[in-house]
């Protein structure tokens, strides 16, 4: 029998989180998989805000080159729709979430946490972030909330017990 939502106090976090990320992939992820170009004076006022976060912080993301482009893809156009499930399936208790949830969060660790952060922090002089705790205050999180989302669902069954 499955612990009701108000006993799983910590799906909360997944729930608010995953449901932020949803809004942040079209916002953010959308427009360089698109090739909108982001720009202070764009027209589009998500390639403007793009453009404030990313020209002082992230290099990798304000001229993305075509690997990149396939990252922020998965991001807006396959997990950002995964979000929606995964918001479902937290508030209903749906354990057959569980495999889903770790295939994502393998994912995540491999493409953005090692692939994307490593080359913020190690890669090409061009791509790499001239503030590294900055950009981590805003990136860290679309990596260790899904490493929280494996522990989470590291047992079978996940919602039949509180974490």
């Amino acid at each position: 029998m499955n612990i009701e939502l108000k006993d799983r106090k910590f799906d909360f976090l997944f729930i608010l989180f995953f449901s932020w990320a949803f809004i942040t992939c079209i916002i953010s992820d959308a427009i360089p998989t698109l090739g909108i170009v982001e720009s202070a004076h764009s027209s589009n006022i998500l390639a403007r805000w793009n453009y404030s976060y990313a020209s002082v912080n992230d290099p990798l993301f304000l001229h993305p080159p075509v690997w990149m482009r396939f990252v922020t893809g998965l991001s807006a156009f396959v997990y950002a729709p995964f979000y929606l499930i995964l918001v479902y399936a937290l508030l209903k208790g749906k354990n057959w979430i569980q495999l889903y949830a770790v295939m994502y969060g393998t994912l995540i660790a491999g493409i953005t946490g090692v692939v994307v952060f490593g080359v913020e922090f190690y890669g090409e002089p061009q791509w790499r972030t001239a503030h590294p705790w900055t950009f981590l205050s805003f990136n860290a999180p679309y990596v260790l909330i899904p490493a929280l989302l494996i522990v989470r669902m590291r047992k079978p069954l996940p919602f039949q017990r509180r974490f």
